[in-house]
């Protein structure tokens, strides 16, 4: 077995031949050698089996939280194996896939490998808990904590309560609803009713969650009561003009907690079926979401309500763009707070979201399409944010999400929408096509914002210079061993 080389961690042993019973046997590799003579066998150097138990267990539960907080795949990957090699398993190949996690300890050529499977059942999003659990794994690569500390430490990180307590996220993501509004360029009375109307959704998408509801049919529910609301508060003239902003706002929430960013990422870097995944997931939750909507203007269109045209998007103004750039800061900031941030994150996400949206104007007002403008923004957001983040210890994943969530096509989604549902008009379809243009170039864009931010960030050593792939979460080089 002279293809192994001697390594960190793989050491020679000899074995006494057997004999020549048509079992291995001789000098070098083949059957069928020379009686009585030793065959040298490769193998990891390994801590006795129950620690290998325990240090799987520890990286899996590692990866599990990451998977469930909306990290890519290959992030996990390269978590899980720089968890492994730091408590001396030097060779563990990696499966993660959207549901489950799987990894295989080599123990030579005479063992079988050691093999565990852990299944991510829940997903939600708690960036502190996603923030204290790479602060965990940068004790363990350094070698400050062993591993017994360690399973105690991440016991503690997951078994935590969220830092703010839940009304805290409903106030956040009213706040977003409103800021949002002001962005697309409702006015203040129209920024209020849709703060209001999103605390709403939320609290009853809280307790639909609470008898474990699909979310495909809490999104359902979201998009009707934010239809419905905004038709209700103009048919009882409770509001005048269009109520177009108020429900673009409220889709822009809705939209705002799929993993469009961690989708992409798993394409790019080569995990289909992790993406596969991800991308039936947000289908499916934005289908619930136009089923929603779509279900609420048919309803409003049988009780006999009066037809009301979409309101025009506002042209773009280079008045309007320090406002649009400060209600784009504040849309990030509520959005990191409603994710259960750490307050130097909202600060960080604050001036992505800030930088994306001032980026995003200027384009326009140059005339360029909003999908390039959309995709240089998230390149801005997902460089700036992949350079300060590393620097701060906090997830580039945090500050990604965060940012571009003021530029997610809550109104262009509501208007092809409308233009299918109420105009019964084919033009729908393209405007669709369009928002989900603009989605993925925000995620694309905020992925390679994050891959060229690699080189700057660390360092001038031919080592550190080498480009990994976009991380989003976990180390930047997990091992010498090439992720390939």
């Amino acid at each position: 077995m002279a293809g192994f080389s001697q390594r960190a961690g793989w050491l020679p042993w000899r074995r006494g031949g057997l004999s020549g019973n048509g079992q291995v046997n001789g000098h070098g590799s083949g059957l069928g050698g020379k009686h009585g003579v030793e065959q040298p066998v490769q193998g990891p150097r390994l801590p006795e089996e129950r620690t290998v138990h325990l240090v799987l267990d520890l990286a899996l539960r590692i990866g599990e939280v990451q998977m469930a907080s909306g990290a890519g795949a290959s992030d996990a990957t390269a978590t899980i194996i720089a968890v492994s090699a730091a408590y001396g398993l030097p060779h563990c190949e990696v499966d993660v896939i959207f549901t489950s996690i799987t990894v295989a300890c080599q123990r030579g050529t005479d063992e079988p490998p050691i093999t565990s499977l852990r299944v991510v059942r829940s997903r939600g999003l708690d960036y502190t808990r996603l923030a204290d659990v790479e602060t965990l794994v940068g004790k363990i690569t350094a070698h400050r904590i062993d591993v017994q500390g360690a399973r105690a430490e991440l016991e503690r990180i997951t078994t935590a309560p969220h830092p703010y307590p839940r009304w805290v996220a409903t106030l956040a993501y009213a706040g977003m609803a409103a800021a949002v509004t002001v962005l697309i360029g409702g006015a203040a009375d129209m920024a209020a009713f849709a703060a209001i109307t999103t605390a709403v959704v939320d609290r009853v998408g809280r307790v639909l969650n609470r008898r474990a509801l699909p979310f495909f049919f809490q999104q359902v529910v979201g998009g009707a009561l934010a239809t419905g609301a905004a038709l209700a508060l103009l048919a009882g003239h409770v509001i005048e003009g269009r109520p177009t902003v108020l429900v673009a706002a409220a889709i822009t929430v809705l939209l705002s907690g799929l993993s469009v960013v961690s989708t992409v990422q798993d394409a790019i870097t080569g995990y289909n079926v992790t993406a596969a995944g991800r991308t039936m997931e947000i289908s499916l939750m934005t289908a619930g979401l136009i089923a929603g909507v779509v279900l609420a203007l048919n309803i409003a269109t049988a009780l006999g309500m009066a037809y009301t045209p979409l309101a025009d998007p506002l042209p773009p103004n280079a008045f309007r763009l320090p406002v649009q750039t400060i209600a784009g800061a504040a849309g990030a900031a509520l959005f990191a707070l409603a994710s259960y941030a750490k307050p130097r994150a909202l600060l960080v996400a604050s001036a992505a979201g800030g930088a994306g949206t001032a980026v995003y104007g200027a384009l326009t007002l140059t005339g360029t399409s909003p999908i390039s403008a959309s995709a240089i923004a998230a390149v801005v957001i997902g460089f700036a944010g992949g350079v300060v983040s590393r620097r701060l210890r906090m997830p580039p994943l945090v500050v990604a999400v965060s940012g571009l969530v003021p530029l997610l096509p809550g109104l262009t989604t509501y208007r092809g929408l409308y233009e299918l549902a109420a105009e019964r008009s084919t033009s729908g379809l393209p405007t669709l096509m369009l928002a989900a243009a603009i989605a993925l170039a925000l995620a694309a864009g905020v992925v390679l914002g994050e891959y060229l931010a690699q080189p700057v960030r660390t360092g001038l050593s031919r080592l550190e210079r080498r480009l990994s792939g976009p991380r989003m979460s976990g180390p930047l080089r997990p091992t010498e061993r090439r992720l390939e």
